[in-house]
């Protein structure tokens, strides 16, 4: 299956029972088809949850004053990436609220220590940021940058507050990929007014941006948000529309998200079965990761245990290459056929 060689309709998104279970076996063998039975392992540290958005959807919005706010200590992060992270892992997330802060006193030190002490691949996820900050992260080390866009539709990103404007965002997000990062982005289902066209909005702008790969995360009510009260996501239709993005990008990394297991039971495990090839395993210390609340504080924390259970379960295995080191592979793969391209075209032309 080429890229872009599938697009999806409201059906797709809706699909249950007999319907679903070949709509998403068909997902997992177009992921197999591209990557095999491996998964890509990586870590997530939660270096500070100052965060200067009041997202309505999330828990460390600035006007939520029940939290208790931290920065992590490079030192103490240090110590547990170089000399304590489990074996299967390949690829470490540097994520946070923003807190621009926190990136230029613990996010770079922290990817310098890393790039000289240890393989490891460094993704990062800590929002819009200026053009010389993004290129401060890329020449000390990390190579993948996550920014999502939440949702497709510019109204309702406004009425969410989510960070600047919808085309803000967009902005950032080929930006980041015009200066060579990998960029991954991701959106939310189940948000206020959420329908299957508005579903299929968010996997068109997906498939419209310059990415490696995309998130698709349920929408779960956060305690101290104004969107408290909304019911959670369906996991049905955060399943559905992993499983079409997956046949509409089959190279891509779609991640299993933790908050699928808050979504329903062994939902991590279903992420897999719909197309994901990505898995998280959270080493924030115990202490900090308690107040990192994107949703609520009964988090479901993706342990080492959990992790390797859940591949196994699904007949999966580590991918003993980092994704970080994939990609780049990838991308020299993709050079020279560019080039050669481009002297057909002047060829032609001349």
């Amino acid at each position: 299956m080429s890229e872009r060689s599938f697009q999806p309709a409201e059906p797709n998104l809706t699909s249950s029972g007999a319907a679903q279970t070949a709509w998403h076996e068909q997902a997992a063998e177009a992921t197999r088809k591209q990557f095999g039975r491996e998964v890509f392992v990586r870590a997530v540290v939660e270096v500070s949850n100052f965060c200067r958005e009041n997202c309505a959807y999330c828990g460390m919005r600035r006007d939520n004053r029940q939290l208790a706010r931290y920065r992590a200590r490079h030192d103490q992060l240090a110590e547990l990436l170089v000399h304590h992270r489990p074996p299967a892992v390949t690829d470490v997330n540097i994520q946070a609220g923003e807190d621009p802060l926190a990136v230029r006193e613990v996010v770079l030190p922290l990817i310098q220590t890393l790039r000289r002490e240890t393989s490891l691949g460094i993704s990062v996820c800590l929002g819009t940021l200026p053009r010389d900050l993004y290129a401060e992260l890329r020449a000390a080390g990390a190579s993948i940058y996550i920014i999502k866009f939440e949702c497709a539709d510019p109204v309702k990103y406004e009425r969410l507050e989510a960070p600047g404007t919808l085309h803000e965002r967009v902005s950032h997000i080929r930006l980041l990929a015009e200066s060579g990062w990998n960029v991954s982005s991701g959106f939310i289902v189940g948000l206020p007014d959420d329908t299957p066209a508005t579903r299929v909005a968010n996997l068109r702008l997906a498939d419209s941006l310059p990415l490696m790969g995309c998130s698709v995360s349920p929408f779960i009510p956060g305690e101290a948000t104004p969107l408290a009260d909304h019911p959670a996501a369906n996991a049905d239709w955060t399943l559905n529309c992993m499983a079409a993005l997956r046949l509409m990008r089959p190279g891509w990394i779609i991640p299993a998200v933790s908050a699928l297991n808050l979504a329903e039971r062994d939902g991590y495990r279903h992420g897999l079965r719909a197309g994901a090839n990505l898995v998280t395993m959270n080493l924030t210390p115990a202490g900090l990761r308690e107040d990192y609340v994107i949703y609520k504080r009964d988090r479901f924390i993706m342990t080492e245990e959990r992790v390797l259970r859940a591949i196994a379960a699904e007949g999966l295995v580590p991918s003993p290459r980092g994704l970080a080191d994939f990609l780049q592979s990838k991308r020299s793969l993709a050079r020279p056929s560019l080039v050669t391209s481009a002297r057909e075209t002047l060829a032609a032309t001349s």
